[in-house]
């Protein structure tokens, strides 16, 4: 039976927690999985739980410090007023926590929607991160776009008004521009589609292949 703890850790911004569940047979690979905007709610805990069952430790380091809504306008308000560097700074040390903690170097990061910006990003600006699975998150700037050196799947939505088929052909482009380590895999989705406490976007199908795809490539590259 997968066994769920609490890191704590500190940032340049002040002291925050990663939720942690560790599985009972495990596979020696870790994967961070960062929150959407709505916070560490009961969702990405249960996306943790189910990486534990894949045999990976599962850690959701908390980017809003104990801050979780179920409201989109407090949720967008909590989104925008995280700064990058500070979110990233968070990741960082999580892993750095992490480290000490379980003895390992090598981690993946994913991540959804608000998380999925900060998961893509990790791949080209933070230590320790070996492959990242990026799920319909905003694109950096090519500045940082360009220094992506570890094996990323991004994961979009043909009908997501957000992360839009033109941001996409964006990152494609650079992809082709750079020679980057990156596939792009598409479903016929909208925007959150593999949140399944969402009716009106999640998409089972898309969801259990996305889920199958991900895993799998997490074995492979961790």
């Amino acid at each position: 039976m997968a066994m769920t703890e609490t890191l704590n850790f500190g940032t340049a911004n002040g002291d925050t927690t990663a939720y942690v569940v560790k599985p009972e047979n495990g596979n020696g690979k870790v994967v961070l999985i960062i929150q959407e905007w709505w916070g560490v709610n009961d969702h990405i805990k249960d996306i943790a739980q189910r990486y534990a069952s894949e045999g990976f430790i599962a850690i959701v380091p908390d980017l809003y410090r104990g801050k979780v809504t179920k409201d989109a306008e407090e949720a967008s308000a909590l989104m925008h007023a995280l700064e990058i560097e500070d979110g990233m700074d968070t990741i960082r040390n999580a892993i750095a926590r992490a480290s000490e903690s379980f003895g390992v170097n090598h981690f993946g990061v994913t991540g959804y929607c608000m998380g999925g910006t900060f998961a893509l990003r990790s791949a080209s600006e933070v230590e320790g991160v070996s492959a990242v699975a990026a799920f319909y998150g905003d694109i950096p700037e090519e500045d940082v776009l360009k220094k992506l050196r570890v094996p990323t799947l991004f994961i979009s939505a043909t009908r997501d008004y957000w992360i839009s088929t033109e941001k996409v052909g964006e990152l494609e482009a650079a992809v082709e521009k750079y020679e980057l380590p990156l596939e792009s895999v598409k479903y016929d989705a909208d925007h959150a589609f593999f949140n399944d406490t969402r009716p009106e976007v999640y998409d089972a199908d898309a969801a259990a292949d996305a889920w199958a795809l991900v895993v799998r490539f997490f074995n492979d590259k961790l």
